[in-house]
């Protein structure tokens, strides 16, 4: 099993986050790890970069009916003196990315779009679990481990039907966010509807300062299994998976379990790294649908360490975007078999651009496919072998667990 390390990037450039809007409340911010195939480009000029695009010229379209508004309002609403006119151009916008009823497409004003920024780095201020819309419903999509969530009990598939007492039902997923983050420290009560059940439950967490670590290595077996659970696709997480494949050399297991269980996503550039250390070079790890118009590839590169060590992959329905992409090119590529339940179905892709004043505009641009050409958005990847977890929080029984240790014998 040979190391290579290439160095760190440069620059990420790409992210994939979490699902739905990936509005991760680690601190109750933005993970996007947008999550989603998600491209991030910091610091551009958004208006320049248009001028050479195919778009729809402003002459298209009458803008005198909104300066009619802005007019009107100015002019004859009670507290005309008191307009905040910088509110209203961003309230302005937030209309606009609306009216596309998609979720994932979203504007960030200033603050949040800092508190995004350092969100992918790995450290944050709130609960820990990432929530979007499903069915229009405020959900968890995964909880992150050993956070304030976790430990309380949440579950990818719960409900959120309260913040403080306040109905989600009306709430934007950025709204959400807004009610459950705060300073560390202090309570936040959600009421939960669990996954599978009608009964609603109030649950007082208290937010934490979390630090999330992208990978945690251990070994089953007698050192002749390694189980690396693979938490995010953040900032760290090539460095941390190159320690992490260090130690694998040293003890040089037989086979390795990769649990992506809960992982709901993260940069773009990361997954395709960690996707190459396990199929050949130049391999196609994803695919980007654009606007059904053209067709992007992202590629293996050299690593390839273990391309030829028995593996199985673990999910559930918090593997989320590029968990998804990772499981679903080890799969095309490789064979390698999936053991647990079906994964969330995140399959957008989303391009972040900053604008001058340092918001920030979040849209759908594009579908991502396995290398296979599937899509998952919506549907997610079906597991090889289907088990269920135990309800019982308390058990440290891990029957997913003990079925990828079983298929993997019968590998290697």
């Amino acid at each position: 099993m040979e190391i290579i390390n290439e160095g760190k990037k440069s620059k990420i450039t790409k992210i994939i986050g979490t699902i739905l809007v990936c509005i991760v409340l680690l601190g109750g911010t933005f993970f996007v790890g947008l999550k989603i195939g998600e491209k991030y480009y910091p610091s551009i000029n958004l208006v320049s970069g248009l001028k050479n695009k195919e778009v729809g010229k402003p002459a298209d379209v009458d803008f005198s009916l909104f300066w009619d508004a802005w007019l009107l309002i100015q002019a004859d609403y009670v507290k005309s003196g008191e307009l905040d006119k910088q509110k209203m151009v961003y309230g302005a916008i937030e209309g606009l990315l609306g009216s596309l009823d998609d979720p994932y497409s979203v504007f960030f004003e200033p603050i949040d779009a800092e508190k995004f920024s350092e969100d992918v780095n790995g450290s944050f201020s709130g609960i820990g679990i990432e929530i979007g819309m499903r069915k229009g419903i405020l959900t968890v999509i995964s909880p992150m481990e050993d956070t304030p969530a976790w430990k309380a009990g949440l579950k990818a598939g719960d409900q959120i039907i309260k913040i403080n007492g306040k109905s989600t039902a009306d709430l934007t997923t950025d709204e959400a966010v807004k009610l459950i983050r705060g300073e560390k420290g202090t309570i936040v009560i959600l009421t939960i509807i669990h996954k599978n059940s009608d009964t609603q439950e109030d649950i007082s967490i208290v937010r934490d300062t979390i630090v999330v670590d992208a990978v945690k290595l251990s070994f089953l077996d007698n050192d002749n299994i390694a189980h690396l659970k693979l938490l995010n696709f953040n900032e760290n997480a090539p460095y941390e998976f190159y320690q992490a494949a260090l130690k694998m050399q040293e003890k040089q297991p037989q086979g390795l379990i990769l649990d992506l269980r809960n992982n709901p996503g993260g940069y773009l550039e990361v997954a395709v790294d960690i996707a190459s250390w396990f199929v050949p070079k130049d391999s196609v790890v994803v695919r980007e649908n654009i606007k059904g118009e053209s067709e992007e590839v992202l590629k293996a590169s050299a690593n390839q360490s273990f391309v030829n060590l028995p593996t199985v992959v673990l999910i559930n329905e918090g593997s989320a975007s590029a968990s998804e992409i990772l499981a679903g090119a080890l799969r095309d590529i490789r064979s390698i078999k999936l053991v647990g339940i079906k994964s969330y179905g995140k399959g957008s892709v989303q391009e972040v651009k900053k604008l001058f004043d340092d918001s920030m505009i979040k849209l759908t641009i594009a579908e991502w496919l396995t290398p296979n050409g599937v899509s998952i958005n919506n549907n997610g990847l079906e597991p090889d072998y289907k088990i269920e977890m135990l309800e019982d929080l308390t058990s440290d029984k891990d029957p997913q667990l003990d079925k990828a240790l079983q298929v993997l014998k019968t590998i290697i």
